[in-house]
């Protein structure tokens, strides 16, 4: 049996992606899919929840913020992942590291082109790096702080970038944040604990020596490595998929595939030795979040969507909460204000999916315990369920 058939590829995703939620623990469900996604704090707990059915909140912040062995960084398209401590060096060679280079050159141009309060010195590019030091030093003496701590230690970060129009969004804006997510992603400090509860989006800060006394370690051919995990994960797909999930020219991709053993199916590559067919298992059904990382695993998504996907996905191209059985997607799901979970079907599966996805409904309200979720990107779908009423 060809491994790029739609029912291979839909079997692999069901397996390896652990859509069975019989993922080990928060690691296996995250090195399934190589790294979640984070832009949503509240995805990566539920996109664990949905993949390892023993797991607790409790168990993802541990894997997140005493093991370690999870590390929440900005890497491929400049988005938010978290990632197994074992694909970190893989992840930031090969993709933080470009994008932490443009985050700094955008700075630096608006630095030195805007206006500023105070004024900067001519030399911007050595006034941010002097900056970055003094960062850096107060980390290692407050060990965990906030942005908002960070800059009344270093009161550089407070420097602002002034207003040039009259619009409405073009406002004051202190560079306490752009500083900090640049030497995030140039691997110098690290995300720790939440301001708040698991779906805070604001994170403190700590040294990234607490994880990495030496630094992060090149693996070589970084680019190729990350391509070849990649593969490992979702393959077989195709340049386009490859180049769209790592963010790279296109020139970069056929580069980095170059460099491993694949083999060419329908469906596009996948590593020679990974190319055996798997046993497609029994369906089952599972509900994850929205820009959860199997869904936004690959661009060209077809094979495993509904026949009209649009209610799925916002104006962007982002995927919002999905409903899945049998690997491919049958609807979708929103969290009302009340905590309550609405459910609906896109595509006819019979009574034995129904009831599945209902089971599936009700342990994912259970396990959401009466907090709303509400998605950093709304989709036509997810706005028009959590508007609905409870039954």
């Amino acid at each position: 049996m060809d491994v790029g058939s739609v029912e291979q590829r839909r079997a692999r995703l069901v397996v390896r992606h652990h859509l069975r939620g019989d993922a080990a623990d928060p690691v296996a469900a995250a090195r399934a899919v190589l790294a979640l996604h984070a832009t949503d704090p509240a995805t990566v707990y539920l996109s664990v929840l949905s993949r390892c059915r023993t797991a607790s909140y409790d168990d993802v912040a541990e894997a997140l913020y005493e093991a370690r062995s999870l590390v929440r960084m900005m890497a491929m398209r400049r988005t938010m992942f978290v990632v197994p401590a074992e694909h970190v060096p893989v992840v930031h060679h090969g993709a933080s590291l470009d994008v932490a280079a443009t985050l700094r050159r955008r700075l630096v141009k608006e630095l030195t082109t805007g206006p500023t309060d105070p004024e900067l010195p001519d030399d911007v590019d050595g006034w941010l790096r002097a900056l970055e030091g003094e960062v850096e030093q107060a980390v290692r003496e407050l060990g965990t702080a906030s942005g908002a701590q960070l800059a009344k230690a270093v009161p550089g970060l407070r420097t602002a970038l002034l207003p040039r129009t009259t619009k409405k969004y073009d406002v004051r804006r202190a560079v306490t944040s752009q500083v900090l997510v640049l030497m995030g992603t140039e691997g110098r400090l690290v995300r720790h604990r939440p301001l708040g509860s698991w779906t805070s989006r604001q994170h403190t800060w700590t040294a990234a020596s607490t994880c990495w006394p030496d630094g992060i370690a090149e693996p070589g051919d970084a680019r190729a490595a990350l391509a070849e995990a990649y593969l490992r994960c979702f393959g077989p797909a195709t340049e386009a998929d490859v180049a769209w999930w790592t963010g790279w020219p296109l020139g970069t991709t056929r580069k980095a595939l170059a460099a491993l053993d694949v083999v060419t199916t329908e469906a596009g590559h996948v590593l020679a030795d990974d190319a055996d067919p798997v046993e497609p298992p029994a369906p089952t059904a599972a509900l994850l979040p929205a820009l959860d990382a199997t869904p936004m695993g690959w661009k060209q998504r077809e094979w495993f969507l509904p026949e009209d996907s649009r209610p799925l996905y916002d104006t962007f191209g982002n995927i919002g909460p999905t409903v899945w059985w049998g690997g491919e997607v049958v609807g979708g799901w929103a969290v009302r204000a009340d905590g309550t979970v609405a459910v609906r079907l896109l595509a006819e599966r019979g009574t034995e999916a129904v009831e599945a996805v209902e089971a599936e409904r009700v342990r994912l309200e259970k396990t959401l315990g009466g907090t709303a979720v509400v998605p950093s990107f709304p989709t036509p779908l997810e706005r028009e369920l959590r508007a609905t009423s409870t039954p």
